[in-house]
C-alpha cells in the first residue's frame, strides 16, 4: 500500500510539473499575429497582445495603430525614437489598448530618433475612447480625431483603454499645416477607466496635454517647454486631477491652461467640468516680448466652460486667471472657481474678464487668495513626486 501511495504521488506530481511546464511554454508563446520590426516600427495591430523588449530600441517610422480588441504593451525602460515626422505617430482606437509600465527610476520614453532633437520631429500619442463628448448637445455623439483620422466618442463613461505610467513624451507635435498638428498626448473621449499617472510632455511643437472631451482622470502630470499650452480641454471633459505641473521655456509658448466647453457650442451638454487640485503653472514673465508672448495668460476659462480649481501657485504671468464669454462669466464664482491661489511673484493682473461683446466684466470673484498655497507640491520648484523620471526643471 505504502508502495503504491508513493507511485502515485510519485505520477501526479510528475504530471502537475508536464503541466507547469506546458502552460509556461504557452505564457511565452505570440499572442498577436503582428510582427514587430524594431528599425522599422509602424502597422496596425489587430488582434491580441504585443509586448515590446525593453533592451530593444524601436524606431518609428510610421503610424503604429492598435485596434479593437488588441493590446500594445510596453515594460519599464523602452525607448521609442520617432523619425518619421507626421507619419510616425501612435494610435489607440475605440477598443484598443495601451499598457505603459514605466517606473520613476526607469520611465517608459517615447521621444525624437533624430540626430539633432527639435520641437515637432514626430507625431505624439493619440488615444480615443468612447466616452462622452459634446460636439452634438447631449453627450451621446461621434467625431473623428483631427489627427489619426480615428473614431472617438459615444456613451461610455468608463471606457478603459488602458493604463499609462511613468511615461515621458519628447519632442512631439508633428505639423500637418498651420491649422491641424499633434499635441504630445492627445486624449480624444477617453474614459475614466483609463489610468493615467506620472505622464510628461516635454517640449513639444503644440500643446502639451489636450483633451477632447471624455471622463479620463489623471495624476502627476508634467508639461515644460511645450510651444503652445502646456494643458487644454475641450468638448466637455470632466475628469479629476491631482497634482499638475506647467512651465513655459526655450522662449516660445503660449498659456499655463486653455480651457473651452466647445468653440461652436458654448452650452453645449455635457458642460466641460474638471476638478484639478495641486496645480504649478510658471510663464516667462509679465514682461515678455508680447510678439512671441501673444497670450500670457496663466489660466484662461472661455466658450462655457466650468471647472473646480485647489491649491494653485502661479508665476510669471501678464495675466494670472482671465474668464472670457458670457457663458464662462455666469459660472464664477460657483461652477467656476479658483481657490486657494497663491500669486508668487510677477503676477501684475491677477484676474481679468471680458464679455461676449469685448466689454470689461469684474470676474475677481473666480479665484480666492491663499497664502499657504503649495501648488504641485514644492510652490514653482520641481515636487518630490516628479524627481528621477521628468526632465526640464
Amino acid at each position: 500500500m505504502k508502495n503504491s501511495i508513493v507511485k502515485l504521488i510519485g505520477i501526479v506530481t510528475l504530471s502537475a510539473g508536464l503541466l507547469t511546464s506546458c502552460s509556461s511554454s504557452d505564457d511565452n508563446k505570440p499572442t498577436s499575429s503582428f510582427v514587430v520590426n524594431a528599425n522599422d516600427f509602424k502597422g496596425t495591430i489587430t488582434d491580441g497582445e504585443v509586448v515590446l523588449d525593453a533592451g530593444t530600441t524601436y524606431k518609428l517610422t510610421g503610424k503604429i495603430q492598435v485596434n479593437s480588441g488588441a493590446t500594445l504593451t510596453i515594460p519599464a525602460g523602452t525607448v521609442i525614437q520617432g523619425v518619421g515626422g507626421t507619419s510616425a505617430y501612435i494610435a489607440i482606437a475605440q477598443g484598443g489598448k495601451i499598457n505603459v509600465n514605466g517606473t520613476a527610476a526607469k520611465p517608459v520614453v517615447m521621444t525624437s530618433g533624430l540626430a539633432t532633437k527639435a520641437p515637432g520631429d514626430w507625431g505624439g500619442l493619440v488615444i480615443c475612447g468612447k466616452a462622452p463628448i459634446n460636439r452634438v448637445t447631449g453627450g451621446a455623439s461621434t467625431a473623428q480625431s483631427e489627427v489619426a483620422d480615428l473614431t472617438y466618442g459615444g456613451t461610455v463613461a468608463n471606457d478603459n483603454s488602458g493604463v499609462i505610467k511613468f511615461l515621458r513624451i519628447e519632442y512631439a507635435g508633428a505639423a500637418f499645416n498651420t491649422e491641424k498638428e499633434f499635441n504630445a498626448l492627445s486624449f480624444f473621449g477617453v474614459g475614466s477607466g483609463t489610468v493615467v499617472e506620472n505622464v510628461q510632455a516635454f517640449h513639444g511643437s503644440d500643446d502639451g496635454f489636450e483633451f477632447f472631451g471624455g471622463t479620463v482622470n489623471t495624476s502627476n502630470l508634467v508639461a515644460i517647454g511645450n510651444e503652445d499650452d502646456q494643458f487644454d480641454w475641450t468638448e466637455g471633459w470632466s475628469g479629476t486631477n491631482t497634482n499638475w505641473y506647467g512651465k513655459l521655456a526655450f522662449g516660445k509658448g503660449n498659456r499655463g491652461i486653455e480651457a473651452d466647453n466647445f468653440e461652436l457650442g458654448y452650452a453645449n451638454t455635457p458642460i466641460a467640468n474638471p476638478t484639478i487640485t495641486n496645480m504649478t503653472l510658471v510663464g516667462p514673465g509679465s514682461a515678455a516680448d508680447a510678439t512671441v508672448y501673444t497670450e500670457n495668460q496663466g489660466i484662461k476659462f472661455r466658450r462655457g466652460t466650468k471647472g473646480q480649481v485647489s491649491n494653485v501657485v502661479l508665476s510669471g504671468w501678464k495675466t494670472g486667471i482671465d474668464v472670457e464669454n458670457d457663458e464662462t462669466i455666469a459660472f464664477v464664482p460657483s461652477a467656476l472657481k479658483v481657490t486657494n491661489v497663491l500669486y508668487v511673484a510677477d503676477v501684475p493682473a491677477k484676474t481679468k474678464g471680458k464679455k461676449t461683446d469685448g466689454t470689461a466684466a469684474d470676474v475677481s470673484a473666480v479665484s480666492v487668495e491663499s497664502a499657504t498655497a503649495t501648488g504641485a507640491g514644492a510652490g514653482v520648484a520641481q515636487p518630490t513626486w516628479a524627481a528621477g523620471w521628468t526632465v526640464g526643471f
